[in-house]
């Protein structure tokens, strides 16, 4: 069985792979490893339109009060969307090598997108797939400040206080999508606002059922 795991960036899904991947004693990759393998196999001159977010990144000294200043949150999520549909063939690479192989795999990461978790799950079969998303803005802006992921992208990268709130934003607002097109191709989604443990249980629980 492949498990995927999609949704916003800062939703909970590596943490859920971890978990998993423990508790099966199954393998799990981020689909942030393959984006970057996808990325060398691309030209420097479709580099910015292919992950036009890494390459604002790049731009911006990878300063999120930079970047956020400059776009949108749907301005974002779109730049997100389109790097999500760039890597979409390394994740497939890896879906076709590990079920052929036999064996069970975890990949996870906001590349995995509900049409294209429903064409895996469609053409494989021995695919399952999953979305977490967070919908309370306020509540996530002091989750992260509370934060003791070392490294973590928004603490290192953020000086602005109003940015904080501008990156929820956007992972609101991403999330929104990400459920609409996830009810439309019958997905499950969980919603991990609260209770954040409990519901790692309950989504884990529904992969091993």
């Amino acid at each position: 069985m492949i498990y995927l795991i999609g949704g916003p960036p800062k939703c909970g899904k590596t943490t859920l792979a971890k978990k998993l991947s423990k508790e099966l004693g199954v393998s799990w990759i981020s689909s942030d490893t393959l984006q970057s393998v996808a990325q060398a196999y691309i030209e420097k001159k479709d580099y910015s339109e292919r992950f036009p977010w890494s390459a604002i990144r790049k731009e911006t000294g990878r300063s999120n009060d930079a970047a956020y200043e400059k776009y949108s949150a749907e301005e974002i999520v779109g730049f997100y969307r389109k790097q999500a549909k760039a890597t979409y063939p390394a994740i497939e690479m890896v879906v076709v090598s590990e079920l052929n192989d036999g064996n069970d795999y975890i990949i996870e990461g906001y590349q995995i997108e509900p049409e294209f978790a429903a064409f895996l799950v469609g053409k494989y079969k021995n695919v399952k797939a999953v979305f977490l998303i967070k919908s309370d803005e306020e509540k996530f802006v002091r989750d992260v400040k509370k934060t003791t992921t070392p490294n973590d992208w928004i603490i290192a990268r953020t000086e602005d206080e109003k940015t904080y709130e501008k990156i929820a934003e956007m992972i609101m607002e991403y999330g929104k999508v990400i459920a609409s097109e996830a009810q439309k191709y019958n997905l499950k989604v969980f919603n991990l606002d609260d209770e954040f443990e409990g519901k790692l249980g309950e989504v884990a629980n529904y992969f091993k059922s």
